[in-house]
């Protein structure tokens, strides 16, 4: 038997009815050119002869004095993991994300792998999907994903190809963007080696103070704590709605070479724009900006170490009805938070997240931090495939994944690149955030703004 990490294990201690720790993708497949009438059926009967899964699918834990340990599963049963649906007529989108939204919903059984793939046909348009979940404690969002491109290729002609729960076991994914919970685990991790960090403390005190003081004299500068009460912050229940769109990266790329910002800058610039109109329909739009908390890489050019990952907070602007002000702003937020984390070593920017997000790890973790908040929303933007990919010939149109919404923060919105597109993924507490759909809409709304702002319309 092998033990779980103590991260892994926290996955587990997190779990709740209400807070289902696993992360899920949507893939959404055209059917190949030649499919003749059992392609669908073909392809299912090939995927379940490979009975015998490969590890970590095939094991399932076991606890002994406290400690969650994986073991093989003796009685495997692959009906239970890969599950073959059809969408109800007329297949359109909208019956897909609402099955998705269901399946989401669903805690998974610790008593078998924690891991499921729904193959889902009757989609319109001579497409089918795939929804593939796992528990957080077996990967993380990007260990995920990258799992799941295992199965692809980017040539047309390569066929029976296994699926991923048949492929031969490959080294856990390094560490890539944050998931909403990974800031529990890094401060663990932090109260864990307290004693290592004792002598960055003085420097990252400082930075502290010093944004302290610079929150007193810009009202659009991003303190600790300075994100409103909302709705997005109120206790979430286990149900979930799930909503994904695709956007032509061009429009996103026009706007920021127009306004002199990054392509980040632009999705929150939108995504504060659909927060603000989404939260005027509900009358529930706080006086003061909502606050995302951003997973971001910081290069350091001259240093050997290479990309490095940091949280900051980023003013959203959704106190400012005008979008070439919202970006300015947002830009501003998110540019000062960069220079800051330059100025600083490795072990700084550890311990200065970790501070910054303690609160929110605390709350997590206990639920006896609710007044202390750090941010509002978790936005992510993780980069993908940049060239069109296969799956037995059928061609993937779109990817999204499927996060987690966490207590006290009912939206999770996550998008990735795929050849020219941007993949949005929203995840919410369908009870929370009533009608949340209505975000892509407004996403769509804040996009055409923008273009208009800059002369592009």
């Amino acid at each position: 038997m092998k033990p779980l990490s103590p991260a892994d294990q926290l996955f587990l201690w997190l779990e709740k009815r209400q807070q289902p720790m696993h992360v899920a993708g949507l893939q959404l497949f055209k059917f190949p050119e030649d499919a003749g009438p059992r392609y669908i059926r073909d392809l299912v009967e090939h995927l379940r002869s490979f009975k015998e899964p490969e590890s970590p699918f095939n094991q399932r834990l076991v606890s002994r004095f406290g400690q969650y340990f994986w073991e093989k599963d003796e009685q495997f049963d692959l009906e239970h993991h890969f599950r073959h649906r059809a969408l109800p007529k007329p297949g359109r989108i909208r019956e897909l994300l609402a099955y998705v939204s269901a399946a989401h919903s669903n805690l998974m059984d610790r008593q078998r792998p924690m891991w499921e793939v729904h193959l889902i046909e009757g989609v319109q348009g001579r497409r089918f999907a795939l929804y593939s979940k796992v528990h957080h404690c077996m990967f993380d969002g990007i260990a995920a994903m990258r799992m799941s491109s295992r199965a692809l290729s980017t040539d047309v002609n390569t066929r029976d190809v296994p699926p991923i729960w048949a492929m031969p076991r490959v080294r856990r994914a390094p560490a890539g963007l944050p998931s909403p919970v990974d800031m529990a685990s890094g401060l663990a991790r932090f109260t864990g080696s307290l004693g290592k960090q004792v002598a960055t403390m003085p420097r990252v005190m400082a930075e502290i103070a010093k944004v302290s003081r610079k929150s007193q004299r810009d009202p659009n500068f991003v303190s600790f704590f300075q994100a409103p009460p909302s709705i997005l912050n109120g206790p979430i229940t286990g149900s979930r709605r799930f909503a994904a769109q695709s956007y032509p990266m061009e429009r996103f790329q026009r706007i920021a070479k127009a306004f002199n910002a990054t392509l980040n800058d632009v999705v929150l610039a939108i995504c504060g724009s659909a927060l603000r109109n989404y939260l005027i329909s509900q009358q529930a739009l706080p006086d003061a900006p909502l606050i995302s908390m951003v997973p971001v890489s910081l290069r350091r050019d001259d240093s050997s170490e290479g990309n490095q990952i940091a949280m900051i907070l980023a003013n959203l602007g959704t106190h400012i009805a005008d979008p070439a002000h919202r970006i300015e702003v947002v830009r501003a937020s998110v540019k000062e938070a960069k220079e800051r984390y330059k100025a600083m070593s490795p072990a700084e920017i550890l311990n200065y997240t970790a501070l910054m997000m303690a609160p929110a790890g605390i709350n997590l973790m206990t639920g006896l931090a609710s007044g202390l908040r750090a941010f509002n929303v978790i936005i992510s933007n993780v980069p993908g495939p940049k060239e069109p990919l296969y799956w037995n010939g059928a061609r993937l149109m779109g990817q999204y994944p499927v996060s987690i919404p966490i207590d006290q923060v009912a939206l999770n919105i996550t998008l990735t690149s795929y050849v020219d597109q941007l993949e949005f993924g929203l995840t919410a507490c369908r009870r929370t955030l009533p009608s949340m759909q209505r975000l892509l809409d407004y996403l769509e709304y804040g996009l055409d703004e923008l273009e208009i702002a800059c002369g592009q319309r």
